[in-house]
């Protein structure tokens, strides 16, 4: 470290604060990192953990690490952090409440310096874990109705109901709703409420309602486009007039399109089919699919960003955290809250 520090005109305190992400200037923090490529030098994490009482890992628990959107939110997530030198310890719950309880707990005890989950709720005891662990927390995905710390996230029921007053407009009249396993993809429990929202607000229908309950952790690595088939067979044969669908998720979507298509259905034309994440196969399937479209790596971006501002008003002098924990405009409503926008993509399906 020595070697490093002269090279780079700097105190060895300086080189320590850099390499284990805590807040220097852009000149001290490029000065150090080049004497580290030119000399080599490899820290040791551990000794610099014990004698500093920090690390520079933080911790990210995903519900699933096969999903597309939530790769796309960790490499987000990375691609921030990783330019204060910090590295992310990845974890998925498999969409487990009581898998993310013992994850906290395990994670918790590598002493990172700051702990992203997904949602909004969680076991009392993970809660309880969070509050205590005098670390800054991230709940993303979501808006929770009691947040821990910060959060970065949208309105889930917000954006169903937008997709249900979108196919309302285009003349749909008998909409039914397709999900997972309604007490573990929470996700999905929020955009059902969204739809059951708006079909009581369009008061032309009942709720068409078909939820998988048998849930398996293959639900969450694609089995869902198998339940989206079987979906259609229920609704056609519950509900027969059913003129759209709207899906959970594009994976449903995709299923309940192909099973229209083995039916000799025609999409749109028989029956419209939206879905939700503006998955890669919604791009290019046949008929495309209309979706809810949220920028996953986006999330994880301004998850990082939220971060490292939680780190940096935690660990600089007070005199110094006033103009960091200035609140964004569009973060007004929840302090510690940045809303990401999603949008209605409109394709051939709907």
């Amino acid at each position: 470290m020595a070697d490093v520090a002269q090279l780079a005109g700097v105190s060895k305190m300086s080189v320590s604060r850099v390499l284990t992400g805590q807040h220097v200037s852009d000149d001290i923090r490029t000065r150090v990192m080049d004497a580290v490529r030119k000399t080599g030098y490899v820290a040791d994490a551990v000794a610099g953990a014990f004698s500093s009482g920090r690390t520079n890992v933080i911790a990210v628990i995903v519900p699933s690490l096969s999903s597309s959107n939530f790769a796309e939110t960790a490499r987000g997530i990375n691609d921030v952090v990783e330019q204060r030198n910090l590295r992310l310890l990845l974890a998925n719950t498999e969409y487990l409440l009581d898998r993310e309880e013992e994850l906290v707990r395990a994670l918790l005890s590598h002493q990172p310096r700051g702990i992203v989950v997904t949602g909004g709720k969680h076991t009392t005891k993970t809660r309880a874990m969070l509050k205590q662990a005098r670390i800054p927390v991230i709940e993303m995905w979501e808006i929770p109705a009691r947040p821990i710390d910060r959060v970065v996230g949208f309105s889930n029921a917000d954006a169903a109901t937008a997709m249900m007053r979108y196919l309302y407009e285009r003349g749909y009249r008998r909409i039914a709703f397709v999900s997972s396993a309604s007490h573990l993809d929470l996700r999905g429990v929020a955009r059902r409420d969204g739809y059951l929202k708006a079909v009581e607000d369009a008061g032309i229908h009942a709720p068409r309602e078909i939820t998988h309950t048998e849930w398996t952790t293959d639900m969450a690595h694609g089995a869902a486009m198998g339940h989206g088939g079987a979906a259609l067979e229920e609704i056609l044969s519950r509900w027969p007039d059913t003129d759209a669908i709207m899906c959970t998720s594009d994976i449903h979507a995709f299923g309940v399109i192909m099973a229209c298509h083995r039916r000799g259905l025609s999409v749109p034309g028989d029956v419209a089919v939206a879905g939700f994440g503006d998955f890669e196969l919604s791009r290019h399937c046949y008929p495309t699919i209309t979706t809810v479209s949220v920028d996953a790596y986006g999330i994880g971006h301004s998850t990082g960003e939220s971060l490292l501002a939680a780190l940096d008003q935690s660990e600089m002098p007070n005199t110094s955290r006033r103009e960091i924990a200035r609140v964004r405009p569009e973060q007004k409503d929840i302090p510690g809250l940045v809303r990401i926008p999603y949008e209605i993509i409109a394709r051939e399906s709907a």
